[in-house]
């Protein structure tokens, strides 16, 4: 199964390249849907919250008022931290039952706005990030929203910078012109990298070739994914480029089985490559 995550900041039509990937036939995890669905009325989430914050955050027809419940948790850190304590383990509970329900073979994508900003990236396979320069997100956002031009400057400026999702982004989708362009790049992400990848997966093959746009940033990448799937087994991983880097495993590592769940193939004794078909990886492994 493959695992993608995707984001991108508001007003870059995040939302309409889900749906996209889902008409192809991913499998899409909506980050901010299973978020109300465990807060939903009747929720045992819900009443948690009830219990910690007092009725005043309950609407009228007994639906969770998330306007009056943010005005409670952003002014109070300690608030904001019971309120995670109550959602966060509903939440990964409920989307890892919906990705365990996924066909091995399948591809999932996993909708999660803030992936950046809580440096979720090393946990997919790949990362996927919409991008549009921020005057055409602001007009849309103000324009199709009806969002206040202070409303949207606040809501970009506590968000990750762009130069901070091209840093995270495995592959950049530009939805900056046409929603035909848009809907082409998406098609060629899906038929050339995405089911590529899978299959990659699937039948353990390395990937490639490719080169990265940022070579530093990919490695960066890949010795955080290294690093998040060996738990502490590697001293380090770097590189002048993907296609030529070194780790440095602890004594006795078994690491073989948690690299290919993640995407690392074994193409000799100490070398791995990555299954990505867009991007030529190889880890040696031993001392510089």
């Amino acid at each position: 199964m493959l695992r993608v995550g995707l984001t991108g900041g508001i007003g870059s039509g995040k939302s309409t390249v889900s749906r996209l990937l889902a008409h192809h036939g991913a499998v899409v995890v909506d980050a901010d849907a299973i978020a109300r669905e465990v807060v939903a009325p009747g929720s045992e989430g819900l009443r948690a919250v009830v219990q910690r914050f007092g009725e005043s955050v309950l609407a009228a027809d007994g639906s969770l008022d998330r306007p009056a419940l943010g005005r409670l948790v952003f002014a109070d850190e300690d608030a904001r931290r019971d309120l995670e304590r109550i959602t966060h383990p509903r939440i990964a509970s409920r989307t890892a039952e919906l990705v365990a329900a996924v066909p091995p073979s399948g591809i999932v994508v996993h909708d999660v706005p803030l992936l950046v900003e809580k440096r979720m990236g090393p946990a997919y396979h790949l990362v996927v990030v919409v991008g549009a320069d921020e005057d055409t997100r602001r007009r849309r956002l103000v324009s199709a929203r009806g969002m206040a031009a202070d409303e949207v400057d606040a809501r970009m400026a506590a968000q990750a910078s762009d130069a901070e999702r091209r840093a995270a982004a495995d592959a950049w989708v530009d939805n900056g012109a046409s929603v035909d362009s848009l809907v082409a790049e998406v098609d060629l992400l899906w038929s050339q990298r995405l089911t590529g990848y899978e299959r990659n997966l699937e039948l353990g093959l390395a990937g490639g070739p490719g080169e990265a746009a940022d070579p530093q940033a990919a490695v960066e990448r890949v010795a955080a994914r290294w690093a998040y799937l060996l738990a502490g087994d590697v001293t380090s991983v770097s590189g002048a480029s993907p296609a030529r880097m070194r780790a440095e495993l602890a004594p006795g590592a078994d690491v073989a089985g948690r690299l290919a769940g993640g995407g690392f193939v074994a193409v000799g004794p100490c070398a791995y490559a990555g299954c990505d078909p867009a991007l030529t990886v190889r880890v040696l492994i031993g001392p510089p």
